[in-house]
């Protein structure tokens, strides 16, 4: 029986961790192209800018257009191309998350994941849910490998609402018990295989930790702090609840 186990190469978590993105990108490439909303541009540009001042690095920011669409997608696929770019960094949330995903897997470049709210587990899946620019649902694109790097900011999480970290919460409270009904069917995961016992461990992991630390995690974010309750929670939210596939 083959078992398996996927998730991103490197997840980096941590207060402040988006002003040393160089150090944890230096083998990724040389040419970044930075997609974002406006408003992710303003709230991070100069962050990154200053992570890789001292660098040979040349970076280059893009407005995300609004909408995982195929015409999205190739806007952004020809802007790779024009600005030689062989680095692809998603700031913000999901529906960038899955347009830069498929960017890289088209252009076959690495991508960078920095969530700015934990409330899904976009930033580590190998999938990209696709629209119609009027933000119809259009298909899945299934993906070969999960991000080259996800790379978690706690500081930028904790100033987002904390209806948005309660929201990954009650979405990652499912995990454990998702996990356990594929283990005890013997069905196949996102893997291709059937479970690890890891993924289960992680899996019921999350569902501690939710109990444990989600109440001192969102009084804690209701005042912009963060906290050891904290990090626990985005992990579990981001990370924990991905790998039970």
């Amino acid at each position: 029986m083959t078992k398996a186990i996927i998730g991103p190469s490197k997840y980096v978590q941590g207060n402040g961790e988006l002003r040393r993105i160089s150090e944890h990108t230096k083998s990724l490439g040389k040419n970044f192209l930075v997609i974002a909303s406006s408003n992710g541009i303003i709230r991070t540009k100069s962050i990154i800018e200053e992570s890789f001042s001292n660098t040979e690095i040349s970076l280059c920011f893009e407005s995300f257009g609004g909408e995982c669409s195929e015409e999205e997608i190739e806007r952004l696929r020809n802007f790779v191309k024009k600005t030689n770019s062989d680095v692809i960094v998603g700031i913000g949330g999901g529906k960038i998350f899955d347009t830069v995903k498929a960017v890289a897997y088209y252009e076959n470049i690495p991508v960078v994941i920095v969530p700015t709210i934990a409330s899904t587990d976009a930033p580590c899946s190998a999938l990209s849910v696709i629209y119609t620019s009027e933000g119809i649902f259009s298909k899945y694109l299934l993906l070969p490998k999960n991000p080259d790097l996800v790379l978690v900011d706690t500081e930028i999480i904790a100033s987002a609402p904390a209806r948005l970290l309660v929201a990954g919460m009650g979405d990652a409270l499912a995990t454990y018990f998702e996990a356990r009904a594929c283990l005890r069917s013997n069905a196949s995961t996102m893997a291709g295989a059937k479970s690890t016992k890891a993924a289960m461990a992680l899996a019921k992991l999350c569902y501690d930790t939710l109990l444990e630390d989600g109440l001192k995690a969102k009084l804690a974010v209701e005042n912009k702090t963060v906290t050891k309750a904290v990090e626990n929670i985005v992990e579990a939210n981001t990370y924990f609840k991905w790998n039970r596939f």
